[in-house]
């Protein structure tokens, strides 16, 4: 399958080369979109220069909405600006908005002053929305009806906006306000007596989202609901415009790849660094932050020299305990933090999360309690020093078990995103923890130790 598709796109290729604009066109707008997107991100910058003069703006507007938002900019800059302005003009609304909210305000500018005047004013409504909400994801281009319409006229509305539409599976119904009334779907309208009124066939419970809504909240709806379009209305219910399920599909790939780098402590992992610089930037933010906070472990192991001293084999055991406390709050964060995108964290009593993560702890602390100090006993042959550090990494993993499910929570409530709690920023509190915990009881119990 692999082969035949390189013998196509070579062959198109070829095509293009050899400069046979009607063997290219042919060939090429016989592939599916998305091979025709992957095909022209395989081309040479010559190449694509002349595959712009081979394709209609509109042609080209369906491939752009298929390239990823961080390599349009520079596409769109090989391209001359009026062809590219007809081009933004054809794609869907909230697909030119992702294109363009990634360039300058003078760059936007300039496409705008030079695009259709209806594409223009259609795109700038939704640029006023604040990025990541309900609103700047969703599209102007859908069917809305009215309920005291017939079955017949509606289907003859549907005929005549459909092929500007993104979607026509769910026709959303309004009234004379354009207040959102109800829904009736494709099947229905089609199923339904022709004579019949709108009001009397369509659905009036309608589920909808908020314009000021956060895109995450959306992608759950749409996941709740199994729908394939969400109607996104204002606080009076007036019916602004439609998610579809192709953009929670990116927002869903998009909070992903954010809460994997926050989790991560990297600035942004959307795409592979290729230069060391670069890529440099992006991660010396946290690492600075996290030496600080280092420091701060290794200061406080200082304050406990003394005790190091006069039983010197307490400094092997260090390591162990912190990165057992490290690992065991990394994943009681991940369990957090999925909890918390995928609305479970929301259902539960924070009693009854707070008295889980206790137990999990307590569960692993006793376990991995036991085994170090039988097996501490059994080599340095001190039964005291295996309870210190049999004790301390279960007091330890019940500690770093509630921080990394609790700090995240907090985070939530606060309305700051839960992912900024980051595997390394749990890590090193847990460090400072754990020292604490450990060096504490030691000095406590130093006449069993020496």
């Amino acid at each position: 399958m692999e082969q035949m598709e390189d013998y196509e796109f070579q062959h198109v290729i070829d095509a293009l080369d050899r400069e046979d604009i009607d063997q290219f066109r042919a060939d090429f707008l016989d592939m599916h979109p998305y091979d025709q997107t992957r095909l022209f991100r395989e081309l040479g910058d010559e190449q694509r220069i002349r595959l712009y003069g081979y394709l209609s703006p509109e042609e080209m507007a369906e491939i752009f909405e298929n390239i990823d938002i961080e390599d349009t900019k520079a596409y769109l800059f090989e391209m001359q600006p009026f062809y590219a302005a007809e081009m933004l003009g054809e794609m869907y609304a909230d697909d030119a908005v992702d294109v363009l909210n990634d360039l300058e305000a003078e760059q936007l500018a300039s496409y705008l002053t030079i695009m259709d005047d209806e594409a223009a004013q259609e795109i700038k409504e939704l640029l006023h929305y604040e990025e990541k909400t309900a609103g700047s994801i969703m599209t102007t281009e859908f069917v809305s009806i009215r309920a005291h319409q017939t079955v017949v006229e509606a289907m003859q509305i549907l005929r005549k906006e459909a092929p500007d539409a993104e979607t026509i599976y769910y026709v959303f119904v309004v009234d004379e306000m354009k207040k959102l009334v109800g829904v009736i779907s494709l099947r229905d309208l089609i199923i339904a007596d022709e004579n019949t009124f709108v009001s009397e066939v369509m659905n009036d419970r309608v589920v909808s989202i908020s314009v000021g809504e956060d895109q995450e909240e959306a992608a759950r709806m749409m996941r709740d609901y199994d729908f394939l379009a969400l109607p996104v209305v204002d606080f009076q219910n007036h019916l602004l415009g439609i998610i579809t399920v192709d953009d929670i599909v990116d927002v869903i790939d998009e909070e992903a790849s954010e809460d994997y780098s926050k989790l991560a402590a990297v600035s942004d992992m959307d795409t592979v660094d290729r230069n060391p610089m670069q890529a440099a930037k992006r991660r010396l933010p946290w690492l600075i932050i996290l030496l600080f906070l280092g420091m701060i472990t290794a200061s406080l192991i200082g304050q406990f020299e003394d005790t190091i001293n006069q039983v010197a084999i307490l400094a092997i055991f260090i390591p162990l305990i912190a990165g057992m406390a490290g690992n065991t709050g990394t994943q009681a964060l991940a369990v957090a933090v999925r909890g918390i995108a995928t609305g479970e964290t929301d259902k539960q009593d924070l009693k009854s999360l707070i008295l889980r993560e206790a137990g999990t702890g307590l569960i692993t602390g006793t376990t991995c309690g036991v085994v170090i100090t039988v097996i501490i006993y059994l080599w340095q042959g001190s039964i005291h020093l295996g309870l210190l550090v049999g004790v301390s990494i279960l007091l330890t993993l019940i500690v770093a078990t509630l921080a990394g499910a609790l700090i995240p929570l907090m985070m939530h409530k606060m309305k700051i995103d839960p992912a900024v709690a980051s595997g390394p920023f749990i890590t090193t509190i847990n460090d400072i923890i754990s020292v604490l915990i450990y060096f504490g009881m030691a000095t406590a119990l130093m006449k069993y130790l020496i």
